[in-house]
């Protein structure tokens, strides 16, 4: 029986049809931005970007190991190296279980010390909303709180007299990912739960084969969503054709001969029933757990997740475990800055679920019609017909997603925004929802990024962010960054700023403006290095890394970026409608893209997806732009060609339409749902009739009201690539939309005669483009730019310069310049109201260096403490490391200081205004010193910078501290015996005889000048 109150069940009535993204915009003010007003402020804030805008990192506790000292060095050497925020869970991937339980008084106390020492530091804190990443759950969830599954079995029976028969009881289902991560109770639990909910018995069709069946009927009753990231042939989207074929006569069941015999079960499963005559088939509903449990979750945190359709149950797990904290940290201001401000949906790996209290009233109250006598579909038992039965399935799926989006992610927002927490989510992967929709409703969305090589691609998810944010007026969009499993790559410990530069730069160019690093693995001990690791998973970023003390400018690079990214209004023309229902990954058409398949590149015309939702909520026209609450707006809505599409959606579009829009695509043919079929489709088809005319089948431009419609033909489609997953997106060609925008007079956003990758954004009359060149040679490149230039300067986010460039105008009215990029190398470049002469501080970002002198040396070296290396030692040349006699130094991994020293004469420093060092190969970051002034720290190449301000006639100390990398260490150490070695850490990859890195600096190393 339901378990839950009376009020629920009204509750849920009253929401009927509120599954969309509602006009809530109240975000918290740490996940808001302040657009500059001027150019002046703008340069201001781009030269010391505020701490708001940095990177933040996920910082992860490994199973127990955890400490009070080892929160304190952690963060302190976040905030020395520039980051912002971090993501808090914890984790059990295999490292050895550390001391402190989760959750335990212990663990209560650390967890309300580190946001203490957030606060102290300005550290932001987000919780993620579970232990582990999976979700939101734990040992406190109870089985009538966790996901359930409405499951079935099947018996025959003669009737024509009494029946009485035990009837099967249906099983639970085996977990996505196995049972082996339940502990013996939460086994013994997922067999013993299960509550009866329909008996409905048919007259029983003739034998059929499975061509009969509803086919994929695994996902689309929503027993299963693969991961859309990593599992193969996984669709984005469940197609459902417009021409469906009819079942073989006699195979279906008949809904108006279904004959519930629910009341006449007895507790003990036995159904009697005086049968009318014939065979009849009777199906046994009840709901089970499906199984999904936290993880990787520590031992302690291990539970059933809760149910993601249901407050009630959400809120007994929030109360156990944020609520707990909540008591523990204190009351805290609404508008708080710093420390713990955030909660976190982390990307959707606990599968699906399909059944929760009152679904049957709830589907009632937003679908129109009893699911009751279609129930045995979700068994893959055609119903009716095909179209019938798949409808029905439609319907089911989008009530299901309705819940989700409003009992779990809206109601977490909402709990967040009543105790002044921020929300983000990662909506993606094995969600059973629109994942744009799912995103919207976070006040920062997100999407994540593997490292390039790696093995899985995700480059869709941080499309869909962007798309979630921008058209739900979300100014953050965050990323989880550089996520990775090393087992195989050789690329543990191998990554730093130089080499992430370009899949850095391809994150900010799609639009995300908050890198959040995967992972900073929370150090416990303050005296073990390399130390703490997260298995073979992640990026090595913790401050054990042999860099991270020098990686201030890194960090500062990319808070310019971010804050630069998080200006006004991103600028983009075309928004892709994704088809209705769920689950839904957003994917453009290949063809808008260009570039890798890791890291794809859009096109001229800059395009986001919507959902239905969104759309029918909120896109309204304003001056021919389709436009969206905080001032998002697109020339051009490209329908899907899924052929269906509700009558609400269709009369949205043709509003649209007649206030001015600009919309191509076919004319829709059916609606995908059963509410009100079959009168749904001859109402969406008076109305496409109205709309597209004879354009259903031929090519038009058609006047309807003050807008345009663009009708396409089958050659729109022709021809068009598989994406890397071997799936046709829902879209006409990039190519029929370029040339509809052309027709109506908009040019393209960007063009250059050499393959670069941009973004644009628009904010208080500046235009602010990021250009990136993802090759790793360099380019000179002609580039447009829809903007106009009245003031236009070009600014340097590694060094912070700032210097005027002239454009040339197009005939068509944009602005062309020529961009001198090196290998991987970015730019911004910003088009004002008013003439830069004010924010200028340099004439050129490319000066042509003329080389002054070689230095030369001797250098002396003086090695980090306890790493092995002798304390110092003279190079007479600039050496490699890793081919030093002495092993100690050939084995080194750390920070060394060369020192020297050169002479300038007066004469020469006089005749030239600006002075350059230039380290040559440098392996792999350095900071530079001179004449006791510190100058800066370079990461990438060239590794070079004006010293102008700190050079003198005469004698120059010089002072370069140079990193290498762990690898060379670590090789080394493992053909010493334990007690010798100097390293020590939880994984380790490396062995003796391995190769060894390149290492130090290398040069050659010279003053230049540049006129």
């Amino acid at each position: 029986m339901p378990r839950r109150t009376l009020l629920l069940l009204c509750s849920a009535l009253l929401l009927s049809g509120c599954g969309r993204n509602g006009s809530d915009d109240t975000m918290p003010m740490q996940c808001r931005v302040e657009s500059a007003p001027d150019l002046q402020s703008l340069a201001t804030g781009f030269m010391n970007p505020a701490p708001e805008n940095r990177a933040w990192v996920y910082w992860f506790v490994m199973d127990g190991n955890l400490s009070r000292e080892g929160i304190k060095a952690d963060l302190e050497a976040m905030q020395r190296a520039g980051i912002g925020g971090v993501i808090f869970l914890e984790v059990n991937v295999g490292v050895p279980r550390g001391p402190v339980d989760f959750m335990s008084d212990e663990w209560i106390a650390l967890f309300k010390y580190a946001t203490e020492e957030c606060e102290r530091l300005g550290i932001q804190l987000t919780l993620i909303s579970g232990p582990g990443w999976t979700g939101s759950g734990g040992p406190w969830v109870k089985p009538e709180d966790a996901m359930h599954f409405i499951v079935a079995d099947t018996i025959s029976v003669t009737g024509g007299g009494h029946v009485s028969v035990q009837l099967p009881r249906p099983q639970p289902r085996k977990p996505y990912f196995g049972i082996e991560n339940l502990t013996p109770e939460m086994r013994r639990q997922r067999a013993a739960y299960y509550e009866d909910l329909f008996v409905l018995a048919y007259p029983k069709p003739v034998a059929a084969d499975s061509s009969t069946r509803i086919d994929n009927i695994e996902e689309k009753a929503i027993y299963l969503r693969h991961p859309y990231s990593s599992a193969p042939k996984t669709n984005p989207f469940l197609p459902m054709p417009v021409n469906l074929p009819d079942a073989p006569q006699g195979t279906v069941l008949a809904t108006d001969q279904c004959v519930d015999v629910t009341s006449l079960l007895d507790p003990d499963g036995r159904l009697e029933w005086d049968a009318p005559a014939g065979q009849w088939v009777i199906y046994r509903f009840g709901r089970t757990l499906t199984g999904a449990n936290t993880r990787p979750a520590p031992l302690p945190g291990v539970g059933f997740e809760c149910s993601k359709m249901d407050t009630t149950a959400l809120n007994h797990h929030l109360d156990h475990f944020v609520g707990r904290l909540m008591a523990a940290v204190g009351h805290k201001p609404h508008d708080r800055p710093a420390g713990w401000n955030m909660l976190h949906i982390d990307s959707w790996e606990m599968g699906t679920q399909n059944w929760t209290d009152h679904f049957k009233e709830i589907f009632k109250a937003r679908r129109g019609y009893d699911l009751t006598p279609y129930l045995p579909t979700l068994s893959g038992q055609i119903v009716e017909s095909r179209e019938v039965s798949e409808r029905f399935l439609w319907d089911f799926r989008l009530t299901s997603q309705e819940l989700v989006l409003e009992n779990h992610a809206r109601h977490l927002r909402d709990y967040a925004h009543r105790y002044g927490f921020g929300l983000s989510i990662e909506p993606y992967d094995m969600s059973p929802n629109n994942d744009i929709a799912l995103g919207g409703i976070a006040d920062v969305p997100m999407g994540e990024t593997w490292e390039v090589d790696d093995v899985f691609n995700t480059a869709f998810s941080c499309i869909e962010a962007v798309s979630a944010a921008r058209i739900n007026n979300r100014p953050i969009v965050g990323a989880e960054a550089f996520t990775s499993s090393h087992f195989d790559k050789g690329k543990f410990w191998k990554l730093h700023p130089g080499n992430m530069k370009n899949q850095t730069d391809w994150s900010f160019c799609i639009g995300i403006n908050r890198l959040v690093f995967h992972r900073y693995a929370h150090q416990p001990w303050t005296d073990k290095w390399p130390g703490m690791t997260m298995s073979a998973y992640g990026l090595t970023y913790e401050r054990t890394q042999t860099w991270w003390e020098l990686s201030q400018s890194w960090h500062t690079y990319l808070a310019r970026c971010q804050y630069l990214l998080r200006q006004g209004q991103g600028v983009a023309d075309i928004l892709f409608l994704t088809p209705e229902g769920a689950p839904h990954a957003f994917t453009p058409p290949v063809s808008a893209m260009e570039g890798s398949d890791r890291l794809p590149d859009k096109k001229g015309y800059n395009f986001d997806g919507c959902d239905p939702g969104t759309l029918l909520d909120k896109a309204f026209v304003r001056d021919g732009k389709i436009c969206f609450p905080g001032g998002m707006q697109y020339s051009i809505l490209a329908l899907p060609t899924s052929g269906r599409m509700t009558p609400e959606l269709l009369a949205k579009v043709d509003k649209l339409i007649h206030d001015g829009a600009t919309v191509i695509g076919f004319a829709p043919e059916k609606s995908p749902s059963l509410t009100d079929y079959p009168a749904c489709d001859k109402k969406l088809a008076e109305l496409a009739g109205r709309m597209w005319g004879d354009g259903k089948t031929a090519a038009a431009k058609r006047t309807i009201g003050k807008g345009t419609l663009f009708t396409c033909t089958a050659a729109d489609t022709a021809g068009m690539a598989l994406d890397s997953r071997g799936y046709r997106t829902p879209y006409v060609k990039y190519e029929t939309i370029a040339t509809a925008l052309a027709a109506q007079g908009v040019r393209p956003d960007f063009e250059s005669d050499v393959p670069l990758r941009y973004i644009h954004r628009t904010s208080n009359g500046m235009e602010i483009y990021m250009v990136s060149n993802p090759s790793n040679q360099a380019v000179n490149a002609t580039c447009t730019f829809r903007a106009t230039d009245t003031g236009c300067s070009l600014w340097d986010a590694v060094q912070g310069r700032i210097a005027p460039v002239s454009a040339e105008t197009t005939a068509d009215g944009r602005s062309r310049i020529t961009l001198p990029l090196e290998a991987c190398g970015s730019v911004f470049v910003v088009f004002s109201p008013v003439p830069p002469a004010d924010i200028v501080n340099t004439t050129t970002l490319w000066p042509k260096l003329e080389t002054a002198l070689e230095v030369k040396g001797p250098w002396q070296v003086h090695f980090q403490e306890g790493r092995g290396a002798p304390a110092e030692a003279t190079f007479p040349t600039l050496t490699d490391w890793s081919r030093h006699a002495d092993p100690g130094i050939r084995y080194f991994s750390g920070i060394a200081d060369y020192t020297t020293s050169f002479d300038l004469p007066e004469s020469e420093l006089s005749t030239h205004r600006n002075w350059y060092i230039d380290l040559g190969r440098t392996e792999v970051i350095a900071r530079i010193e001179l004449n006791g002034k510190p100058v800066t720290e370079l990461w990438k190449t060239p590794f070079a910078c004006d010293i102008t301000p700190y050079l003198q006639a005469g004698q120059n100390t010089l002072k370069v501290s140079v990193a290498n990398e762990w690898p060379n260490r670590l090789i080394g150490d493992d053909a010493l015996p334990q007690e010798k070695r100097v390293t020590f850490t939880t994984y380790n990859p490396y062995k003796k005889g391995t190769p060894l890195l390149p290492s130090g600096l290398l040069g050659p190393v010279r003053v230049a000048w540049a006129e």
